[in-house]
């Protein structure tokens, strides 16, 4: 059956961009119904990303060899662009706007804008248009950095291949398009970040060391500032969907590290962000190490941040506890072994559990709301869910305990 007319109208854009041979596949195939536009490489995004890391070394060995090491003022620029660009990308274009995590004032989103454009990741819309359409096609076709294609496909291959199927489609982030400030950056990207990214440490340079300092910084808070940034993110899309621990879910390949968390300002608890992605924290426990989720609360108690959305303590400790009883039971269906008293164990806890985590939450509202001379009694009632809580856990770990004990029975039985 060929395609019908009115789809090759709708794809004549692609169509006009296929080469003779492709042509030929697509009207000569009886069986084709419709077609997939191939990857084609994006040379302004392939000379760029393979350019700075190479024009960044050499501008390392130059400036060593003609000026010495990096001094004080490089270390200075290179430090607070990296953190100012970085930020802007992890708070400003993936929590604020890519997953609308809280609500920031126009100084802060024009700081994310002006940064995150040096920071050369393009624009918010563009950025956040792909993000929210990899988390909702996760390792999917639809996926743009799927890492289910590969690690380097994730970490830099996508960027440097144009996928028409998306390109230019921004129906996903109409909210963003109603920002003046979004707006205006999407429309000057490419002057706002070369004047944040290159020209003003250049110039800061130039300012306080002359020609000596104007290159160092160029070098330092420019090229080498912008290789480590762009690797960091690019981590995420891919490392933190290969190596790693899966707490929370495995619905998709997303997983938790520490070691990404602590090189990319606290994206690396990634399996817990795809699991609760509306929380404005990655890393939710107070030790967890999070520098992203420190500078929201941080502008929060400035007044310039509002609404930060958290994930409820029982939604969380429940899908760990899910998650760690997924596992046992894997372990026990691979040795026939009966899963429906454990499952019966498991919802009754469970069930118990949440519902204590969530009366201990609304407990501890009430009391903010409520005089200090009449918290006493809601002060109890917290103390004795809190026992309540800690002996439905002790159930579960010997639920746990049994179901293992139960697995290492079944090889001594074999």
């Amino acid at each position: 059956m060929r395609p019908a007319q009115d789809d090759l109208k709708r794809n004549q854009k692609s169509f006009n961009h296929l080469t003779p041979t492709d042509k030929c596949v697509m009207h000569c195939d009886p069986d084709m119904t419709e077609y997939t536009a191939p990857s084609r490489i994006n040379w302004l995004n392939s000379a760029f990303l393979i350019g700075t890391p190479i024009l960044a070394v050499s501008g390392i060995i130059a400036h060593w060899n003609i000026f010495g090491p990096p001094g004080i003022l490089e270390l200075l620029v290179f430090i607070s662009l990296y953190f100012a660009c970085g930020l802007s990308i992890t708070v400003g274009y993936h929590r604020l706007f890519s997953h609308r995590s809280h609500k920031a004032r126009w100084p802060l989103v024009l700081f994310y804008s002006i940064f995150g454009a040096g920071a050369f990741q393009n624009s918010v819309i563009e950025w956040s248009s792909d993000h929210r359409r990899h988390h909702k096609m996760t390792d999917s076709e639809g996926d743009p950095y799927s890492a289910s294609k590969g690690f380097w496909y994730s970490h830099i291959g996508w960027i440097l291949v144009n996928e028409e199927e998306h390109s230019n489609d921004f129906s996903n982030v109409k909210d963003l398009q109603e920002s003046k400030i979004l707006m205006w950056q999407h429309r000057n990207i490419f002057l706002i970040g070369a004047m944040s990214g290159i020209i003003v440490p250049t110039l800061i340079g130039l300012s306080f060391a002359g020609l000596a300092g104007a290159f160092g910084c160029f070098v330092w808070g420019g090229l080498v500032r912008v290789v480590f940034v762009h690797h960091g993110t690019f981590l995420i899309n891919s490392a933190a969907h290969i190596w790693g621990t899966q707490p929370y879910s495995e619905e998709n390949s997303s997983k938790d590290s520490f070691w990404l968390a602590f090189l990319t300002f606290g994206e690396g608890y990634h399996n817990f962000h795809h699991t609760f992605q509306a929380d404005y924290r990655n890393g939710h426990k107070w030790y967890h190490v999070d520098p992203s989720k420190w500078w929201i609360n941080s502008f929060k108690i400035l007044g310039l941040n509002s609404n930060l959305k958290s994930t409820p303590k029982h939604s969380i400790e429940v899908a760990k506890l899910n998650m760690r009883f997924k596992k046992f039971a894997t372990k026990l269906q691979d040795k026939n072994i009966e899963l429906a008293p454990y499952e019966t164990k498991l919802q009754n806890c469970r069930d118990k559990l949440r519902s204590c985590l969530y009366e201990i939450q609304r407990a501890k509202k009430e009391m903010k709301k409520t005089a200090e001379s009449s918290r006493g009694a809601i002060k109890n009632k917290i103390s004795d869910m809190k026992m309540s809580a800690k002996q439905i856990r002790q159930e579960l770990s010997d639920l746990f305990t049994d179901m293992n004990e139960n697995y290492k029975a079944s090889f001594s039985s074999a």
